[in-house]
């Protein structure tokens, strides 16, 4: 059957993306936080998966204020980098699973969760910057990424959004279809987005170091707790939109864990601010 032996969590600011694709990342600036990835990269190498099901929330490319799903999962083929206004990344088209994608959708469909298949799409920088993060840089025309990618786009942009106890249990979902795929597959799930940041009004530029780190030892050590934080709270302490992080709640709920298996191993974890005026988080646990 298949497994899920890992879950990888980053943030996705544009502005990681926009320093690769213009060959700043040893400038003074970012050479702090890249050299956080390094140890990542090779771990990559190091645990190639077959399959990435990769959760991170849309940013009006895919989708617009029109229809705004709660849930969504990719079933293409693939996916071409969205034009976010400056044209798309210089990074390659994203292969999709079908397969896979198909039976997680008809299993957690099954399991009450109602998800929007989505057979056509583009994906943004929620979803190329933590590929390119964990990845390296890869040329458009000549370069790939290293296995397909199932996206998963979670509405935390337009009120209402999932609460963290709902995320936390899709997670448990989406490992139980995985495990019943009926191939020999090594798949990793990647909760993105957050952390604390918010982009507007009074509290623009708003970073929480102290509550992000004790939110992650959380999410390591007692994520059913975690999923519980209330949405006011990632409001209050981490800003508007630190309320992506409910998105890591669904990879987290994904691991062995969870479901009374051992705790997960911490490979790696990582946190810097700033980034574009947004504190940047990143983990790899282990099954």
């Amino acid at each position: 059957m298949a497994r899920i032996t890992a879950s990888v969590y980053t943030s996705h600011v544009p502005a990681i993306g926009a320093a690769m694709d213009l060959g700043k990342t040893q400038e003074d600036y970012w050479k702090p936080l890249f050299a956080g990835y390094d140890f990542s990269r090779q771990w990559m190498k190091d645990h190639k998966p077959d399959v990435i099901f990769l959760v991170y929330n849309d940013h009006a490319t895919a989708f617009s204020l029109d229809l705004i799903p709660t849930f969504a999962i990719g079933t293409a083929a693939q996916y071409q980098p969205a034009d976010e206004g400056w044209g798309p990344r210089p990074v390659p088209v994203v292969q999709g699973h079908p397969e896979l994608a198909s039976h997680i959708a008809q299993s957690v469909i099954q399991q009450d969760f109602d998800l929007t298949i989505v057979n056509k799409m583009e994906v943004d920088h929620g979803l190329t910057v933590p590929l390119s993060l964990m990845c390296g840089e890869q040329h458009p025309q000549t370069g790939a990424w290293p296995c397909p990618v199932i996206p998963f786009a979670v509405n935390v942009v337009q009120y209402p959004v999932p609460s963290g106890r709902r995320c936390f249990q899709l997670g448990q979902a989406i490992r139980r279809a995985v495990e019943s795929y009926d191939e020999d597959l090594n798949v990793h799930i990647w909760g993105t987005g957050g952390m604390s940041h918010q982009l507007q009004g009074a509290r623009a530029g708003l970073i929480n170091r102290e509550w992000d780190n004790a939110w992650l030892g959380q999410l390591i050590n007692d994520p059913a707790a975690c999923s519980e934080v209330p949405h006011i709270d990632y409001v209050r302490e981490a800003g508007s939109e630190g309320i992506e992080l409910v998105m890591w709640l669904i990879a987290r709920g994904a691991m062995a864990d969870v479901a009374g298996g051992p705790a997960p191993k911490v490979a790696h974890r990582f946190y810097h601010v700033p980034a574009s005026n947004t504190a940047v988080g990143h983990l790899i646990l282990e099954n």
